[in-house]
């Protein structure tokens, strides 16, 4: 039977009708990408002169910025979704006459492109797990270098089906001067079960519940647990947890990239190539402390249609447990 789940996080909902995945049509699919042409590649390394300066990057010793040499790097966003923050004497002001109906502000902050890697491939599940932890490392020191921010958004689109615009491995961090309103419900519903529960953490509490009963549990190490999660919006969604609950993923501590890069490869093998996905690290909002870091793997293989777009309720057609299953098999 059909079922309704609610996320615990979020409060949001999914029907898991896994039966539809036999319907004419439904098999998730995935098929495999083109390779990349390095010499039109504008993220490999040697071609430092067609990305703006690099603000960042770990390099070589003795080796310049903008040359080779480097195995992370960090460069504004060429076409840049937000703006520094003009001086308040140069502040237009909104343009319409009806603010309560049509209201607008600058979109400030900052908007910075990190590139997983020098390597010439498409997913972060294609390079060695060494590089994987250097380069989430260096998410975590640009999160550093913006932590004035309201909130900070990490993300990584991985081929063009999921919003890439270049198809070389690589985040891009948004330090937003707002807290989205999907974040803000997670803040509250994370801070009401501290208050219920007399100090514990609702993601971790999850996750030591999860551990518990097993069935969903893809993989597990000493800095973190994946998992599909219970309400998953996606066939084969990933939730990467850490083992202690942290509330800033920036912080010191582990971060999880070998796990990361464990159920990437999974997905892969499983699969048959690296699928379409998002990737994001959801972190705590500026100046919250009862909230843990996560990061949510969403693999593209069924499309978004009328029920989703309409309603903001998810139809599933794989269980989160199935998908468990099989990515413990991968």
């Amino acid at each position: 039977m059909p079922e309704l789940r609610i996320d615990p996080l979020s409060g949001h909902r999914t029907i898991v009708a896994g039966e539809r995945s036999r319907r004419p049509g439904g098999e998730p699919t995935c098929a495999a990408p083109e390779a990349i042409d390095p010499e039109r590649d504008p993220f490999a390394e040697g071609h430092e002169d067609r990305t703006p300066p690099e603000l960042h990057a770990v390099r070589n010793a003795g080796t310049l910025p903008d040359s080779p040499g480097w195995s992370v790097r960090v460069v504004p966003n060429l076409y840049p979704a937000l703006s520094p923050a003009a001086p308040r004497d140069e502040e237009s002001s909104p343009g319409e006459a009806r603010p309560e109906l049509f209201s607008s502000m600058p979109a400030t902050g900052a908007h910075e492109v990190i590139i997983n890697g020098p390597q010439s491939v498409l997913s972060l599940a294609e390079l060695p797990v060494e590089q994987v932890v250097a380069a989430v490392e260096v998410w975590r020191e640009r999160m550093r270098a913006h932590e004035g921010s309201a909130y900070l958004q990490l993300i990584v689109n991985e081929r063009r089906e999921a919003g890439a615009s270049l198809p070389h491995t690589h985040a891009q961090l948004y330090a937003l001067d707002f807290v989205p309103a999907a974040v803000a419900r997670e803040r509250e519903r994370a801070s009401a079960y501290t208050t219920r529960t007399m100090g514990q953490s609702l993601l971790g509490d999850l996750v030591a519940e999860e551990v518990r009963r097993r069935e969903r549990i893809v993989a597990i190490d000493e800095e973190a647990v994946l998992l599909a999660p219970y309400a998953s919006r996606l066939p084969f969604q990933l939730m990467l947890a850490p083992r202690s609950p942290r509330a800033r993923f920036h912080d010191d501590g582990p971060t999880g990239a070998a796990l990361l890069h464990d159920g990437l490869c999974r997905l892969a093998r499983h699969l048959g190539s690296s699928p379409p996905l998002n990737l994001w690290v959801r972190t705590a909002p500026l100046g919250a402390e009862d909230f843990c870091w996560r990061i949510d793997v969403l693999p593209r293989l069924t499309h978004l249609a009328g029920l989703e777009l309409s309603t903001d309720v998810n139809l599933n057609i794989v269980a989160p447990e199935h998908a468990a299953e099989l990515l413990r098999k991968a």
